[in-house]
């Protein structure tokens, strides 16, 4: 049977950051934010919050709404770039926040793209193993710990949050329809932090340097996503044999709300169709795709049968889109 999307979860923080305050820190003005990201506010968790406790607020949301479902759960599979520390893995973690025991529990980092590469895996997990009847999808991100606040570029477009979804069988005809990964790792140095691996260890000197925080080539970025994108959207609807004008959501990684509005423009797609969170969350990366589809079935409920197409960018630099029917 294939596999579809049960049950969808989302969590931000209280914390509300303004424009106003960005451009206090970074010495720009309000205005050309908003202008060049479509960005408003974004959410920061405090310091004691870890990603961990964002998904584990995420997925208790799904819990609470269909309370039999960690009684059926196979695995974790967290898709994070900011986990609670190196090693071992959040997903283990949050297992333990969660109370799930001998499940399997595993991170993967492709940044942006996270939640995307995540939702093809645990498809083969599902379709191939006997072991997992359900799995956990989650999607957490704490950026607010990276960010430089003299950097107007960068710290203008992220916040923090997580998406949760709960994955299982549905009936022939729906659920996942096809997918496409890609990574072009000859570009990885467009975006990323320099240290805290084993090529610059987190030291005194790394830290004064500031390579402890996310650096980004924006302009090699936006171009990445534009045409990697298209490219990768036009390929998954090609070997679903769907058209753009079949597609009822488009649920995009929210970069930044002027590159979804290009975007949508170039590719003929109606904005009704884009649901968007960047204007308040502001870009929050493996968590961006989830929130958004809670977003938009919170707004207006996912009817069965609705075709929705996810497409994402991340460092690597990576990229994804994946075609779904809803059940």
């Amino acid at each position: 049977m294939p596999v579809g999307i049960l049950r969808v979860g989302g969590h931000t923080p209280a914390e509300v950051v303004s424009n106003e305050r960005i451009a206090e820190w970074s010495g720009t003005t309000p205005d050309w934010i908003a202008e060049r990201t479509g960005i408003h506010e974004r959410r920061y968790a405090d310091p004691g919050t870890t990603t961990s406790d964002l998904a584990a607020h995420a997925v208790r949301q799904i819990f609470a709404e269909a309370p039999d479902a960690p009684e059926r759960i196979g695995g974790i599979i967290v898709a994070t770039c900011t986990p609670d520390v190196p090693q071992p893995a959040t997903a283990a973690v949050l297992q333990q926040k969660l109370g799930l025991r001998d499940v399997l529990a595993f991170d993967i980092n492709a940044v942006c793209s996270g939640f995307l590469y995540g939702l093809t895996l645990a498809d083969g997990l599902l379709a191939r193993g006997a072991q997992q009847d359900q799995l956990l999808l989650v999607g957490a991100d704490k950026f607010s710990t990276i960010m430089d606040r003299g950097d107007r570029r960068t710290v203008s477009l992220f916040g923090d949050g997580a998406g949760a979804v709960l994955l299982g069988r549905v009936p022939d005809g729906y659920g996942l329809l096809g997918s496409r990964l890609v990574s072009n790792g000859e570009l990885h140095h467009y975006v990323g932090v320099e240290a805290g691996g084993t090529r610059t260890p987190l030291d005194e000197a790394a830290r004064a340097a500031g390579d402890h925080l996310l650096r980004m080539d924006g302009r090699a970025v936006k171009d990445y996503a534009v045409t990697t994108m298209r490219k990768l959207v036009e390929q998954v609807l090609d070997d679903t044999g769907l058209s753009v004008d079949d597609i009822d959501r488009f649920v995009f990684h929210q970069a930044n709300t002027r590159l979804l509005e290009s975007f949508a423009a170039d590719l003929g797609i109606d904005p009704a169709r884009v649901p968007l969170t960047a204007p308040r969350l502001g870009n929050t990366a493996a968590g961006s795709i989830p929130l958004t589809l809670r977003a938009t079935a919170d707004e207006r409920p996912l009817r069965r049968g609705e075709h929705l197409l996810f497409a994402a960018v991340g460092g690597g630099m990576t990229a994804a889109a994946t075609v779904l029917r809803w059940y």
